[in-house]
């Protein structure tokens, strides 16, 4: 028999980890049996997507349903069952057992493969497989890949793996806390798997652990034998912001740059929306732990608060976001609630007053305490904040904004006014565009000069080699040809008189006023003071141009 088993992913680079379990449990029940994985993403064509399903020789088709692809596949199996209706289709994900309105030829497949009994290989086998079968709780799960995987569905694609399943903690939105117990692989097995992954020198390995530190001891023992193997590769973590211990920091602060980066789940810091979704968080150890993170600068940080949580309103949620911003992490997700079918959510929902989207991926529409329009209104902040923080285009900017301890709300709020002036309507948010919204902020303040002399540093250090007109004052070519003129043949530490001519053709050169040098870390010098814009690369998570001073007299 031939299976093919599909994927349909958010991104090309985004790859479908069930499959491969499928994949190798088809193997192992089943006899004389061939399996093929084919991949395609929810942004393909989508007659295109039929036809390279159709056109399989196939005797049965294996989909794994999540919410973001839901929709996608329940059209295309609707379409597969009018083409071929003796075909059968087998759904499994956590998403499938939703899915309503399905032919007679599907099949729904609920919990992990692993789990699954020997009379669904045997009905699989005959051809006769039953509308449903539900898995038993499994207390192991193999490794999924094969060497031929990495350069065939992997190849240039996002590696997922699991070193545990299931997540300690009972947050009721969350279809893992609907099975509460927690399987880890041992480290010695881990660190095999991984190797076996690691051979391949995969771009990056990301972590679908839900709370990787949930062991603390454990998560620190795969750091270390992470950090001492070889190459780029890039790991991803899903973190608990409260569950680190000083060992750990330790650790991470000598972790090399680029190589680990922590997603982080804070959600909400209002008490009585934590207690309502039965998160145990303590917010005030979350926040100096995060922080500290920071510090270290060589660990990304992705921060995810969600919209629209039972007991949450707007000013429980502008709380939230000011302290999730003076962190200083450098990505802030505000991601929409999801009430998913089977949680305990969606089974409060009367309850919370919360009205959701009918269909997945079921967006939290409002809740008792925030009506349709405030939900819309924070959405639209979260755009903005999307657009004009999670980027390294203005981060001086808003380093200089939270010293004079300005208040982040109303800082985006009022960008998002600026936003939505007539003239910026369709434009595609580019950082020239962004830059020319927040100069138009700046001419509002009475600030406006520093504002705008770090504007076009932040501009400069993202290695453009102009000022854009509404920013420039002096042209960048008048200063570099004054330098040149007025500079040594010999400048200790930037060039000498062999390298002089390069040096001043690859650097750009801006003259800002002092109190923008101190904030921005440079010290004016007793002359005037140019800044220097060279074209390394500082280290550090966030890659800007360095930059150094060079006094003119």
């Amino acid at each position: 028999m031939h299976f093919l088993l599909i994927g349909l992913n958010c991104r090309y680079s985004h790859s479908c980890l069930a499959l491969f379990y499928v994949r190798n449990e088809l193997d192992r029940n089943l006899q004389n049996q061939q399996t093929t994985i084919k991949q395609f993403t929810i942004n393909d064509p989508y007659y295109e997507t039929l036809l390279g399903i159709s056109g399989s020789r196939a005797d049965t088709l294996l989909f794994s349903v999540y919410i973001w692809n839901a929709s996608y596949i329940s059209r295309l199996v609707t379409d597969l069952a009018r083409i071929q209706p003796g075909r059968p289709i087998i759904l499994g994900g956590p998403q499938a057992p939703a899915m309503v309105g399905l032919p007679e030829n599907c099949t729904v497949v609920e919990g992990a493969i692993e789990g699954v009994g020997e009379d669904f290989y045997h009905d699989l086998e005959a051809g006769t497989p039953k509308s449903s079968y539900k898995a038993k709780p499994s207390h192991s799960f193999r490794f999924p890949y094969l060497d031929d995987d990495f350069s065939g569905e992997l190849l240039n694609r996002q590696v997922y793996y699991e070193s545990s399943r299931g997540c300690p903690f009972c947050c009721s939105y969350c279809l893992s806390s609907i099975n509460k117990r927690v399987v880890h692989k041992e480290i010695k097995e881990v660190e095999k798997e991984l190797a076996g992954i690691l051979r391949h020198q995969p771009k990056i390995i990301k972590f679908v652990d839900r709370t990787f530190n949930d062991n603390p001891e454990r998560a620190l023992a795969i750091w270390h034998y992470l950090a001492e193997q070889a190459g780029k590769t890039q790991f991803h973590f899903e973190i608990a912001p409260d569950r680190f211990t000083e060992e750990m920091f330790a650790f991470l602060k000598t972790v090399e740059p680029d190589r680990f980066q922590f997603e982080i789940g804070v959600q909400s810091t209002n008490p009585e929306t934590l207690a309502a979704i039965n998160r145990r968080m303590d917010v005030e150890a979350s926040a100096v732990n995060i922080s500290r993170l920071a510090a270290f600068d060589n660990i990304h940080l992705h921060v995810d608060l969600i919209l629209g949580l039972p007991y949450e309103t707007e000013e429980s949620f502008r709380k939230s976001f000011n302290m999730v911003f003076a962190l200083r992490s450098h990505y802030i997700q505000m991601g929409l609630l999801k009430v998913l079918p089977g949680t305990e959510m969606s089974s409060d929902a009367e309850e919370f007053g919360l009205v959701y989207c009918e269909q997945p991926p079921y967006q939290i529409l409002a809740n008792r305490l925030m009506n349709h329009e405030t939900l819309s209104k924070l959405y639209a902040f979260g755009e903005c904040v999307e657009a004009f923080y999670n980027n390294r285009y203005f981060r001086s900017i808003w380093s200089y904004l939270h010293e004079r301890q300005e208040e982040p709300y109303l800082v985006f709020r009022h960008l998002l006014e600026v936003k939505g002036r007539p003239y910026f309507s369709g434009l595609s948010p580019t950082q020239k565009m962004l830059t020319r919204i927040l100069s138009e902020m700046a001419d509002e303040r009475p600030d406006r000069d520093i504002l705008k002399d770090l504007l076009r540093y932040d501009w400069l250090r993202c290695g453009h080699r102009f000022i854009p007109d509404f920013l420039e004052t002096q042209p960048l070519s008048e200063i570099r040809t004054e330098l040149w003129n007025k500079s040594p043949e010999n400048l200790e530490g930037l060039y000498t008189y062999q390298n002089r001519s390069e040096f001043f053709k690859r650097s750009d050169f801006l003259e800002m006023s002092n109190e923008a040098l101190q904030e921005v870390g440079l010290n004016p010098g007793d002359e005037r003071t140019i800044v220097c814009f060279l074209p390394e690369e500082t280290q550090g998570v966030i890659k800007h141009r360095r930059v150094t001073t060079i006094e003119c007299v």
